[in-house]
């Protein structure tokens, strides 16, 4: 928990943006690039596949010591030994996450307000997404929460915070002034360039 504290830039490799052939390689650039924790999101895929997909990118994150975490699937914790589960308002409870798992496990929770930020503290979450701060096209059903709560949710609360949505180079800086000390990429770091020059950005940002 205490890695779990450091982490500053949180990379989701979103089966949404990208082919499953291409999860490694962009495993391997995250790390290269300093992401510090990296989560695998297969909306809908089969979990077959999700455990296929999360042993070969466990076997690059191991090396760098990047916890590895799965959206919504706890069970994929289960047969393959990544770090944590990451779930939604609507998903399995914390409890019934760990237990599918089958272990103690990081678990982190998404979150849209700060009432919800404190009740996921109380549930016993490692860990919260705050957000959308902006609009993202990953949750376009989701209203953007924006940037004024942001202080607040780091007083009402005392683990760990990763503000989410709609968040790239171009605003990070407005979201560190707004009281932000982690964020989660997505879109924006799938779609880079080079996805390695784009992480060292943000986390020479987040410093």
């Amino acid at each position: 928990m205490s890695r779990l504290r450091e982490c500053r830039l949180y990379g989701i490799i979103d089966l949404g943006y990208i082919d499953s052939s291409d999860c490694s390689r962009i495993a391997e650039q995250m790390v290269e690039g300093g992401v510090d924790l990296i989560q695998l999101r297969g909306k809908g895929k089969p979990i077959d596949e999700l455990v296929d997909l999360t042993a070969q990118i466990h076997q690059i994150t191991r090396r760098s010591g990047a916890p590895l975490i799965v959206n919504d699937h706890a069970e994929v914790a289960a047969r393959v030994s990544l770090e944590g589960v990451h779930i939604g308002q609507e998903d399995d409870s914390i409890l019934v996450a760990r237990r599918k798992a089958g272990r103690d496990l990081i678990a982190g929770k998404s979150t849209h307000s700060l009432a919800q930020a404190r009740a996921a503290q109380a549930e016993g979450a490692d860990y919260i997404g705050f957000g959308p701060i902006f609009a993202t096209p990953t949750k376009p059903d989701y209203k953007p929460i924006g940037l004024g709560d942001i202080k607040q949710a780091h007083l009402d609360v005392d683990i760990p915070i990763f503000c989410i949505g709609g968040i790239n180079i171009d605003n990070l800086q407005s979201v560190i002034d707004a009281g932000a000390k982690r964020v989660v990429m997505v879109s924006a770091l799938l779609k880079a360039h080079s996805i390695v020059d784009y992480a060292r950005c943000a986390t020479d940002m987040l410093a």
